[in-house]
């Protein structure tokens, strides 16, 4: 079985491993992997290094606030003219540093938690390779429209290949998880991420981010003791996240929280546009705070007219308080600029 590669994610699989995993062949040539719908030329701030998070960091594997602006578009064959968007994603175990005080044995896609942020146009031919280097059984169930056998509910046992493919609609927020019973032991073990489908035009320039809700249930307990905004507790309390003053926010959000059957998402200070789980290109609504079951998804749109540090968390205040709560920290141009 081939082997994925999480520090080179994006490698391309040859037509001979391809055909070993199950998948359809090859008719086409291959085009360069990479950003092939790159984001407009926005200002994205430069991300801080901060001495205190090293350790934990490399521990982890993986940086929340990397996770922020991070999109996975795959790598791009054309097969009988078809545009096929292809992405590997490995499920396994690896333990994980919460805090100074907590390790966690998450479940986990890629190495990460979130798993990577899929990102691909409606229309496309999606092809997910989709491997289980974990001990238990695991699978990727996608949200939007699909074949049933392409519905990621059959378990993928350990060793094991499954390949996953459909065209991609309707546009908007999606997201994959893991389908084995119980699911909830599943998902909030890490076993989620996002998968964005774009409008065919594409929406207007802004500076994008991804923030992923979660809780970790440390005893079993069906009851959350922490809870995280992509990952791990408190890091865009410690690490705020840079935005740039006056300029267009897009952020997508997703609540993977598991076992509290609802949770708010608020910032302060401002008020966000609301498009229900990316299906328009108009907003639904205005405001600051926006329930949200589990699995439900939203685009927010906002521009910061002053500088400084502003809160965002659940108004669950419990629920701030166990982890899940951070700062946007808004940059004048000017400071912008000599920082990058």
């Amino acid at each position: 079985m081939p082997n994925f590669s999480r520090r080179h994610p994006r490698i391309p699989w040859s037509r001979r491993q391809l055909l070993q995993a199950g998948a359809l062949s090859l008719g086409g040539s291959a085009i360069a992997a990479g950003l092939w719908q790159r984001r407009p030329s926005v200002a994205a701030p430069h991300i801080p290094d901060i001495e205190v998070s090293k350790e934990s960091l490399e521990r982890n594997g993986f940086d929340p606030l990397q996770i922020v602006r991070d999109f996975d578009y795959g790598t791009v064959y054309y097969e009988n003219g078809r545009r096929i968007r292809e992405f590997r994603v490995e499920a396994d175990s690896t333990v994980i540093q919460l805090n100074r005080a907590i390790d966690y044995v998450s479940w986990n896609l890629n190495g990460r938690v979130p798993g990577p942020t899929l990102r691909v146009t409606e229309g496309d031919r999606v092809r997910v390779i989709f491997h289980n280097a974990d001990g238990h059984s695991h699978t990727l169930h996608f949200h939007g429209t699909h074949p049933e056998e392409m519905d990621g509910v059959n378990p993928v046992r350990h060793g094991k290949t499954q390949v996953y493919e459909f065209d991609a609609q309707p546009y908007g927020i999606h997201l994959y998880h893991c389908h084995i019973a119980p699911v909830t032991r599943h998902v909030e073990k890490g076993l989620y991420g996002l998968f964005i489908v774009d409008p065919p035009g594409g929406r207007p320039p802004a500076d994008e981010l991804v923030l992923v809700m979660g809780g970790y249930d440390l005893d079993n307990d069906k009851h959350n003791e922490l809870y995280v905004f992509n990952g791990i507790p408190n890091v865009f309390r410690d690490r705020p996240i840079p935005i740039v003053q006056n300029q267009l926010v897009r952020l997508y959000v997703l609540n993977m929280i598991e076992f509290d059957p609802a949770v708010t998402f608020h910032i302060h200070a401002n008020f966000f546009r609301v498009y229900r789980t990316g299906r328009s290109l108009t907003p639904d609504e205005e405001t600051d705070v926006i329930t949200m079951g589990t699995a439900e998804r939203h685009i927010l749109e906002f521009a910061y007219p002053f500088t400084g540090k502003y809160m965002f968390h659940p108004h669950q205040d419990h629920i701030a308080e166990l982890g899940c709560m951070g700062f946007f920290d808004v940059l004048s141009e000017e400071s912008w600029q000599k920082a990058n």
